[in-house]
C-alpha cells in the first residue's frame, strides 16, 4: 500500500528517537521490581506479578478462562479509535507487517520499549511496517492519564511517530474487539490472557497474526521476524 495511505494514521510529533546505548533492557529475566507501578520518583515497586520468560507455547493452557473470539477473519477487520477519538479502519494498514502493542506511561518497562519501539520505527515506516500502540490501565493502574496526557507524554518524551490508539481494556468483559481477536488468534503461555504492559503482537501483510511475545521480549528482539515479514 502507498505510504500516503497509511500516513493519515500516523501519530506524528517531533525528530525521530535515536537508538539507545543498549539493547539490553526487557529481556525475558526481568527482575520482577520492574513489573511494579513507578513512584513518583520514577522508581518501581515491587509487586507479587511472577516474570514471565520467553513462552514455550502459543497454544491453550488447560484451566484458563478464555474471552469469546472477536468476529472477524483479520485485523484489518476492525475499526478502532485512535488518540483523538477519531475512527480508524485498520483496513487502511492491508499490505504493512504491523506490531501490535498495549503501552503504558509509568512501567519499568516503558522507557527501553517505547525507545527501542521509536527507533524501529523509524528504520522500517519506508518499508511497510506499522506500530499500533493501544494504552491500557490494567496492569497496576500504570496508565492512569486522560488521552491528552498520553498523547504528550509519548511525544515529547519518546518522539514517538507511530500511531497511538484510544486507551482500551485488554482482558476482562470489556475487552476490545481488536484484543479478543487477537488473542483468539494466539494463545500465550497462561492462555489468551495478556500478561502485563508491552506484550506485542506481530501481524503479517495479510492481517493474520503470525506470532506473539511476552512484555518482556524488547522490541529489538524482535526485529529479525519483522525483517522476514517486509521480505514476504
Amino acid at each position: 500500500m502507498a505510504s500516503t495511505t497509511a500516513a493519515a494514521a500516523r501519530f506524528t510529533c517531533l525528530a525521530p528517537a535515536t537508538r539507545p546505548a543498549s539493547a539490553s533492557a526487557g529481556r525475558f529475566l526481568l527482575p520482577a521490581q520492574h513489573w511494579g507501578a513507578a513512584t513518583a520518583h520514577g522508581s518501581s515497586a515491587a509487586l507479587p506479578v511472577p516474570v514471565v520468560a520467553a513462552a514455550p507455547s502459543r497454544r491453550w493452557a488447560p484451566g484458563v478462562a478464555y474471552a469469546t473470539a472477536a468476529t472477524g477473519k483479520s485485523v484489518h477487520d476492525f475499526t478502532v479509535k485512535d488518540i483523538d477519538g477519531k475512527d480508524v479502519a485498520l483496513s487502511k494498514f492491508k499490505g504493512r507487517a504491523l506490531l501490535i502493542v498495549n503501552v503504558a506511561s509509568q512501567c519499568g518497562l516503558t522507557t527501553a520499549n517505547y525507545t527501542e519501539l521509536s527507533h524501529l520505527y523509524e528504520k522500517y515506516k519506508t518499508q511497510g511496517f506499522e506500530i499500533l500502540a493501544f494504552p491500557c490501565n490494567q496492569f497496576g493502574a500504570q496508565e492512569p492519564g486522560s488521552n491528552p496526557q498520553i498523547k504528550q507524554f509519548a511525544c515529547t518524551r519518546f518522539k514517538a511517530e507511530f500511531p497511538i490508539f484510544d486507551k482500551v481494556d485488554v482482558n476482562g468483559p470489556n475487552t476490545a474487539p481488536i484484543y479478543k481477536f487477537l488473542k483468539s488468534s494466539a494463545g500465550g503461555f497462561l492462555g489468551d490472557l495478556v500478561k502485563w504492559n508491552f506484550e506485542k503482537f506481530l501481524v503479517d501483510k495479510t492481517g493474520k497474526v503470525v506470532e506473539r511475545y511476552p512484555p518482556t521480549t524488547s522490541p529489538f528482539q524482535i526485529e529479525k521476524d519483522i525483517q522476514k515479514l517486509l521480505a514476504a
